[in-house]
């Protein structure tokens, strides 16, 4: 297999930068090396911003209207090769085709929504505010704007923020993982067929070298990022030092409280889908299992069967549940959790670590494979309780009532992702009111909410004041502005020294 360079971006073109760093791109389902990404400079950095810098004055001044054009057309274009993009994402992340083509559907829905740019950016009128005066509001891009995205979306995180930061008449610089680079550019080749101009979008790959230079640039004026808690913490604290608008969503530990009325069969599909679907590499997968009551005696068996014959495989098989790990380091990180549990003396009920990559296709002997994990009595004081693994492990919890089980969830210090699972309305009414989280789920294992709505934790998964996407992110990426007007023929004479009222 041939082994290619991936470069970056920059002002319309797939440019080489200064070619110092690159890094190995893997095929996890065979572990294969596929091509090698470039790792920008800060000089290389710097060339995206000039050129997002150049274009942002004409792109700012491009009629709302026009700019949702391009986008319909870039709409057009990306259902045409939604599965292109699916499959580039299962070669270098390795999740299953099905589950990849589900990404690229969710981000289309926020490009969708970037189509409405026109009305929401609509500002607020107030006539004769006082006598003779009127005065509204405006709201107007920000300038150069960045994204860091992790790997395990290369698609729809991206789309998070791009979309309606260029809609909103901003430029765009994304730095996307170096694990699974190659989306990146090819949603820059579909912008520029959709008549985007050069510089509006532009694609600096890298690692911290990268991530280091975008917080400093003094011509970014706000960055976007998702990831782990202790980077968004960084990204948060030292963007904000360099005077930057910043978003930054970081990890999480969801829990799916399963009460003892609970439909079972809805329940268990429920959180195998969830807990091992992208193996378990999602900041909304459900890792922890609540079980209320005498639920987890009746519910534990049809786990422990579901976990042991979960479809392991090649995730260009579409008879796939579940693909690779994305990178050798993170399944051995994975491992290291699994024997941390069973050494704190939670109960491995089905290991993962077993599985071999044989079974899972033609190839795949040598990529990064582990099976479904299940633990049951899990404690709130165990690591894998603790902390966030980022893989195909479920941690069952058990716990005697709804109120221990509300409390258990808000005691977490993140608040991404919960749900609850039941027949009774009051509990369903009161979990969603009580519940210290951001996103709730009732008989939803993932609520990932729609594109207009906006997605967001509470706690240490996110740090700033504005959720992703929606409307939220129509404000992240604007500024308002307050106009007062009158004209010669209402203005009394005399200069006016006391406080403006309206009169």
């Amino acid at each position: 297999m041939s082994v290619s360079n991936i470069d970056h971006f920059v002002n319309g073109h797939n440019v080489a930068g200064s070619g110092a760093r690159r890094q190995d791109v893997f095929n996890p389902a065979t572990g294969a090396v596929t091509g090698r990404v470039a790792l920008a400079s800060a000089a290389d950095v710097d060339a995206a911003v000039a050129a997002a810098q150049a274009a942002f004055p004409a792109w700012a001044d491009t009629p709302p209207i026009r700019r949702a054009r391009v986008l319909f057309k870039f709409l057009e274009l990306v259902n045409q090769h939604k599965d292109d993009l699916a499959r580039l994402i299962t070669a270098e992340h390795g999740k299953v085709f099905t589950d990849a083509q589900g990404e690229v559907a969710r981000g289309i829905d926020i490009i969708e929504f970037a189509c409405g740019i026109p009305q929401l950016l609509k500002g607020d009128f107030t006539d004769q505010v006082s006598t003779g005066m009127d005065n509204w509001t405006l709201r107007q891009p920000l300038g150069v704007v960045a994204g860091i995205t992790p790997f395990n979306f290369p698609v729809m995180v991206p789309m998070w923020m791009f979309p309606l930061a260029i809609a909103a008449g901003n430029t765009f610089v994304l730095k996307p993982s170096p694990i699974d680079p190659s989306p990146a550019l090819f949603m820059g080749e579909l912008l520029k067929k959709a008549g985007l101009p050069d510089g509006v979008y532009n694609v600096a790959q890298g690692d911290k070298e990268a991530v280091d230079a975008l917080l400093a640039h003094p011509d970014v004026k706000a960055i976007s990022f998702v990831g782990s808690t202790p980077i968004a913490n960084h990204i948060y604290e030292t963007g904000a030092r360099h005077g930057k608008r910043v978003q930054a969503l970081g990890g999480a530990k969801n829990h799916m409280v399963v009460m003892p009325d609970a439909d079972l069969d809805q329940a268990v599909d429920a959180l195998i889908g969830s807990a091992f679907g992208s193996a378990g590499e999602r900041c909304m997968a459900i890792s922890v299992a609540v079980l209320v009551g005498d639920v987890a005696d009746r519910i534990m068996p049809q786990l422990i069967e579901r976990t042991k014959t979960l479809k392991v495989l090649d995730g260009t098989n579409l008879a796939a549940e579940m693909g690779p790990i994305v990178t050798e380091a993170a399944r051995q990180r994975i491992r290291g959790y699994i024997e941390a549990g069973a050494n704190e003396g939670a109960q491995l009920l089905v290991d993962g670590r077993g599985f071999d990559g044989a079974q899972a296709g033609a190839g795949c002997g040598q990529g990064f494979w582990l099976g479904g994990t299940l633990f049951d009595h899990v404690t709130t004081g165990m690591k894998i309780y603790r902390e966030e693994i980022f893989g195909p492990v479920l941690s069952c919890v058990r716990v005697p009532d709804f109120a221990a089980a509300v409390d258990i969830v808000n005691a977490h210090e993140f608040g991404n992702g919960v749900s609850c699972f039941t027949r009774d309305g009051n509990v369903a009414r009161e979990f969603s009111r009580r519940i210290q989280v951001g996103m709730v789920g009732i008989n939803v294992p993932i609520p990932v909410p729609m594109a207009w709505q906006g997605f967001g934790g509470w706690k240490k998964s996110l740090f700033g004041d504005m959720h992703a996407y929606g409307e939220e992110g129509v404000r992240f990426y604007t500024k308002q502005k307050s106009i007062m007007q009158r004209w010669p023929e209402s203005i009394s004479k005399g200069a006016e020294f006391a406080m403006p009222v309206s009169k």
